[in-house]
């Protein structure tokens, strides 16, 4: 027979950890075809001499609901080597939603995502009413990635609920009817449901994001749904402090273990040097639930995010903010801002962080006032010292003084090299936390599969080519059930990444585009390195480029 393509020459890593070898890999109808010496002719040959060939990536912590109406090629993640993108992270989507609601969904993932409301508002297309329906939307669209969909338990909740979701827990008939809905969401093919109990998850007008008000009479019910059907997984975002898993979420995450039956993969587990030894005693205290099945997350990458003060997502985790999110117009946030009262209530938040505690990590990057731009390229430490003012008062007061228009970078987490090792080196750990398609004007961290290659197994030689491309392949296609994605074998779809290990990286800075609907920026991560991705047969990105194809399918557990 002819094969459709071959990759001729290449280093082969299949994804499971098995040592590489030297190999042709046959490609035809979609599938891999053969693996070893291909000797049959091809319509098309790609010849991979000194080039990995590898499973296309997975990436299981995406927030790409709203943005695969605008962007089917799913950028930047398509850039790196990743083939599927697993959605729906934390608890808040877009689906299911009626027609009346849809301000309160948006709004939900401007506060808690970080996605400007014009643009959610021009870009999503609202095809759909049901989770399924929403699903059959995202196929219909024909995308050029892989897409796979966690239920979020928030719009569930909402859609039964009304308003009330925001403000209690649902009664006993409610929660049946989330529920079946839930269950209903899975028998279509979602990979399980999503839920968060973050202090600075907080949703439309400010009210905590519906699902932090379920019950765990609610969470033991909609666990049953998998547990009954014997398939997905529950993600949440657990850690009210970052890296800190306390008494209360130890109980939550086993309580959902046993009454699911399924893994649970927790967030956000970042290395802090600021609390040392945060993330050992996070790993300690979990250790009997990881050996139930739970799986905390992690990135590859140093968290470095740009801010601005039109969403200050930064400074949600504070109490003190709640009063920010509550109006978010510029006036509003001007008043608290001024607001003696308020300065102290963030002074005292600062004695008990939960996000940053030192200044030293927040630099003025840009600002509008000309009669600031002497405080570019300053942290607030340095503004402070220099105005003889706290760190409060000097943060504020230049915020003021550049009528909220000024953009920051804050640096924080995972920047110790031996404790990253550490979380590399630790089987029990999922990398993800990508979060494509959110923070979208703060920070891109979608890149971090090329900087794992380039950063952790190229430079550093943490971990080896083998368990890098396992951890970023078959390692979260398992946890979610995709069980013929995320590796290499004869007779699976053959999405396959196709890299230079001596070029492979992305750095943790990314550039500015103002390709959003609308012309809004973003922040995007370009590659280097992967010269050619194959989605179910079909090459996606070459030399740099993408392509015109749109072979991408959802993926349905």
């Amino acid at each position: 027979m002819g094969y459709d393509l071959v990759i001729k020459n290449g280093t082969v890593v299949d994804g499971t950890g098995a040592a590489r070898i030297q190999a042709d890999v046959a490609i035809a109808n979609g599938k891999i075809a053969e693996i070893g010496r291909v000797t049959e002719g091809a319509k098309r040959t790609i010849d991979a001499h000194g080039l990995v060939v590898a499973p296309g990536f997975v990436d299981p912590h995406t927030h790409y609901d709203a943005q695969i109406c605008w962007d089917g090629a799913v950028t930047p993640s398509s850039w790196h080597g990743v083939t599927s993108v697993v959605m729906g992270n934390c608890g808040v989507g877009i689906a299911p939603c009626k027609p009346e609601t849809r301000e309160i969904a948006m709004k939900d993932l401007v506060n808690v995502e970080g996605i400007p409301f014009d643009v959610l508002n021009k870009g999503i297309t609202w095809d759909w009413e049901t989770f399924p329906e929403f699903m059959d939307a995202a196929a219909a669209r024909k995308p050029s990635l892989n897409l796979a969909f966690i239920a979020p338990l928030t719009p569930f909740r909402h859609y039964v609920m009304g308003e009330a979701s925001m403000d209690r827990a649902a009664t006993a008939e409610e929660t049946a009817r989330i529920a079946n809905l839930i269950g209903e969401a899975v028998d279509a093919g979602a990979l399980g449901f999503s839920s968060t109990t973050l202090n600075q998850h907080m949703g439309f007008e400010g009210k905590p994001l519906a699902c932090r008000n379920a019950s765990r009479e609610e969470m033991k019910a909609y666990a049953n749904q998998l547990k009954k059907r014997g398939k997905g997984a529950i993600e949440i975002a657990l850690t009210r402090q970052v890296g800190v898993l306390e008494q209360d979420q130890c109980e939550l995450l086993d309580f959902l273990l046993t009454e699911s039956g399924r893994p649970v993969t927790f967030i956000a587990l970042f290395d802090r040097d600021d609390i040392p030894e945060a993330v050992r005693d996070t790993l300690r205290r979990a250790a009997p639930m990881i050996a139930k099945g739970a799986r905390p997350q992690t990135s590859p990458l140093p968290l470095t995010r740009e801010c601005n003060m039109d969403n200050p997502f930064a400074f949600a985790a504070f109490p003190s903010w709640k009063r920010v999110f509550a109006d978010t117009s510029k006036e509003a946030q001007k008043k608290v801002y001024a607001d003696p009262a308020f300065r102290n209530q963030f002074r005292e938040d600062l004695k008990n962080p939960t996000g940053f505690s030192d200044w030293r990590r927040v630099v003025v990057h840009d600002v509008r006032n000309g009669a600031l731009k002497h405080l570019e390229r300053k942290s607030i430490a340095q503004i402070g010292e220099l105005q003889g003012k706290d760190g409060v008062d000097a943060f504020l007061d230049m915020v003021l003084a550049d009528d909220l228009d000024v953009e920051l970078t804050i640096s924080s987490w995972n920047t110790r090299e031996d404790r990253m090792r550490e979380l590399l080196n630790n089987p029990a750990i999922l990398m993800a936390l990508g979060d494509g398609g959110a923070h979208v004007d703060m920070l891109c961290d979608a890149g971090y599969p090329t900087y794992l290659l380039g950063t952790w197994v190229r430079e550093k030689q943490a971990i080896t080519l083998e368990e890098g491309v396992r951890k970023l392949t078959s390692d979260p296609a398992d946890l979610f059930g995709l069980k013929d994605r995320g590796r290499l074998a004869k007779g699976v779809p053959a999405d396959v990444a196709i890299f230079d290990p001596a070029a492979i990286g992305s750095s943790n800075h990314g550039e500015r585009r103002h390709d959003l609907p609308g012309g809004a920026k973003r922040i995007v991560m370009p590659s280097r390195g992967v010269e050619y991705t194959v989605v179910n047969g079909a090459i996606t990105w070459e030399q740099g480029k993408l392509t015109e194809a749109k072979a991408g399918k959802v993926l349905r557990g």
